[in-house]
């Protein structure tokens, strides 16, 4: 059913269009980090890499191997026995005609040995049917495994640069097209191979004269078969990068679905869902079809051979076995062709013809999960974060220094330059400037989710990138702006700070950040169950809890990205006056934008494109009159320097 057009007012088809510019800029240049190139696509390649993880099961796939040629080799023998029975019954038919009597005991053997060609048949398919499907659940497992290990060892810039829903959708979607395929295609690609060599030899025993006119046919069947492959590949290659793209709208709109509505643009989320959502069935329906024509027209040849044996056997029948044009002999079986004969080669003929057209149709199916592979493989050969260096770990006593850091996100945009910061430890060090001057840039070249293009950042004296990441990482604690809580317990998502932490610890750590007062009163107090991301908690709420979480693992380090922004003044002013005697002792930098939280610090950075134009005391650079004070007073009141807030100056 073909949609109607949807009637958008101007500026909203502006819009849209400009998101499908982008979503095609997004998604379609997928790139390998690694080449720095769009990775080709190589069917025997993947496959190849993708039979390697059914390998590593060897003994599951010699019994699976086994059983398919076993009940090939019954479905194979199986003809020869009922042509022999129709022989032998037209023989007793012919014997009654004369007056004989029948003797239906020269069947039995007959009817015994198919019973039992079938019912091995039967036996070998499900033993091979039930191996496979545990093959197929240990190699997904595998393939998950390996992916989400994958994605834990990725760099920060992976997924700054990927949608969450296309990434989602691979570790999911794509994923279990590929266990679909395994389980009810690949075995099928390997019995079909069999029987078709295994046909093709009892043709030719029985006539190779009638074998040539069925392997005659086969060429112009495999001609159209690869060309509407070829087709179909790119069709289903766009198919599913079209399922993550919807799967990344999708993710995109619903984790925003407060702000959408807000800002009123309901209907805007709706066409572009509809909009991607029909560009995903259009291509869907393109694939479809073009892989549903393989079977029609390899039917046709095939039943163009069909009827060429159909002729030519009861030809050779009538003719007593000798087949020829005028008084040319052509072929002489050199005694009668039967009607066992006959019946026996029309049933080998399409045991010859229906696997090859269930192989190309198979084929085609395997060019979907191909697809789906190669999306996944492209994320296991992005380059993992740089290999840890052998070190050993340390506490931090001294200082934490920068060094002439320089540092980009791109080569064409540099974002910080020659940065130098000496920080003692045991010090509150404040960074404030306006957005985009590098302050949060600064907190990931600290953690080491970047690391700095020049220079280094050393503590005690220590290069950074010569301690173990999960070492440099247990000194921190960092409480962000955006909280993350998970599905769980209150008490579970505090404790992941530190997993070992009794309850004790828990409600301690609680009750410093001032949460313990909401906690009591909820129903069900720590063990109160939140929702995705603590929804059914206020904004302010969940902080408290991010921040009892980050105390509750007691870090040399602690990081506050604008950590009692999302608060209430109240709560604000709690929190100031706990966290002044919970940063002692370790050394800490807040994120600032409200400067009333950092009047304490001992030393205020004012940074701005990733240099250091002030540095001092809060009331240093009051005195002072800068780009600081500039700032202080448009927030706060009061004498304003002549300065305007221009950071290039």
């Amino acid at each position: 059913m073909t949609r109607k057009p949807r009637q958008l007012d101007e500026n909203r088809q502006k819009l849209l269009e400009m998101r499908r510019s982008t979503r095609k800029l997004r998604y379609s240049s997928y790139r390998s980090v690694q080449k720095g190139e769009e990775k080709a696509s190589n069917f025997g390649k993947t496959l190849k890499r993708l039979l390697k993880y059914l390998l590593e099961h060897k003994g599951g796939c010699v019994i699976v191997l086994i059983t398919c040629v076993l009940s090939t080799i019954c479905n194979v023998i199986g003809p020869s026995y009922i042509g022999d029975a129709l022989d032998v019954l037209n023989e007793q038919v012919a014997l009654k005609i004369e007056g004989y009597e029948i003797s239906a005991e020269s069947l039995i053997p007959y009817i015994l040995m198919l019973l039992a060609v079938y019912g091995g048949m039967a036996i070998f398919s499900f033993v091979q049917q039930f191996t496979m499907a545990g093959l197929t659940a240990r190699v997904v497992r595998r393939l998950r495994e390996d992916l989400n290990g994958k994605l834990s060892r990725l760099p920060l810039k992976f997924f700054d640069s990927n949608a969450k829903g296309d990434i989602l959708s691979r570790l999911i979607n794509d994923i279990d097209n590929i266990s679909n395929t395994l389980q009810h295609n690949l075995v099928s690609v390997v019995t079909s191979i069999i029987t078709i060599f295994g046909v093709f030899v009892m043709m030719l025993i029985t006539n190779w004269f009638l074998t040539l006119i069925i392997v005659l046919i086969v060429p112009p069947a495999a001609a159209i078969a690869l060309s509407i492959m070829k087709v179909s590949k790119k069709l289903f290659k766009a198919q599913w990068d079209r399922t993550g793209e919807l799967n990344g709208h999708v993710e995109e709109m619903y984790t925003g679905h407060k702000i959408v509505r807000l800002f009123g643009q309901e209907q805007l989320a709706v066409d572009e869902f509809n909009d991607i959502n029909d560009e995903l069935t259009d291509v869907s329906r393109k694939a479809q079809f073009i892989s549903g024509t393989i079977a029609p027209f390899i039917n046709l040849i095939d039943n163009i051979g069909y009827i060429l044996i159909a002729i030519i056997g009861g030809y050779l029948i009538v003719n007593k076995g000798v087949f020829a044009i005028g008084d040319t002999v052509l072929y002489d079986m050199g005694g009668s062709f039967t009607i066992g004969g006959i019946l026996t080669f029309i049933t080998y003929s399409k045991l010859f013809t229906s696997p090859i057209s269930q192989l190309a149709q198979i084929v085609n199916n395997l060019q979907s999960s191909m697809a789906s592979s190669e999306r996944v493989f492209a994320i296991l050969d992005e380059p993992e974060e740089i290999a840890d260096k052998n070190g050993s770990s340390l506490e931090f006593k001294d200082v934490l220094k920068f060094e002439n850091v320089s540092f980009s996100y791109s080569p064409d945009k540099p974002l910080m330059e020659n940065l130098d910061i000496s920080v003692k430890c045991g010090g509150l060090v404040a960074l404030v400037g306006p957005t985009g001057a590098g302050k949060t840039t600064f907190v990931n070249l600290l953690m080491r989710f970047y690391d700095v293009n020049d220079g280094r950042i050393t503590i005690d004296g220590t290069d950074i990138r010569d301690i173990p990441r999960d070492d440099l990482r247990s000194l921190y604690g960092m409480v962000l702006q955006d909280t993350w809580l998970f599905n769980g317990t209150i008490k579970d998502n505090i404790r992941y700070g530190k997993l070992g932490a009794t309850d004790e610890d828990v409600i301690v750590a609680a009750k410093a950040a001032h949460a313990d007062e909401f906690i009591s009163e909820l129903s069900e107090g720590y063990d109160t169950i939140l929702e995705e991301n603590g929804e059914n908690l206020s904004q302010g709420q969940r902080q408290l809890l991010t921040i009892a979480r980050a105390l509750l693992k007691d870090p040399k380090i602690l990081i506050l990205d604008e950590a009692t922004s999302s608060v209430d003044t109240r709560t604000e002013l709690l929190l100031q006056a706990a966290m002044s005697e919970i940063m002692k002792g370790r050394t800490n930098f807040v994120i600032a934008h409200r400067l009333s939280t950092i009047k304490s610090a001992d030393e205020i950075l004012f940074i701005d494109k990733g240099t250091v134009k002030e540095r001092g005391t809060h009331k240093e650079l009051l005195q002072k009159g800068g780009l600081y004070a500039d700032m202080y007073y448009s927030q706060f009141g009061g004498k304003v320097s002549d300065k305007k807030l221009d950071t290039d100056n």
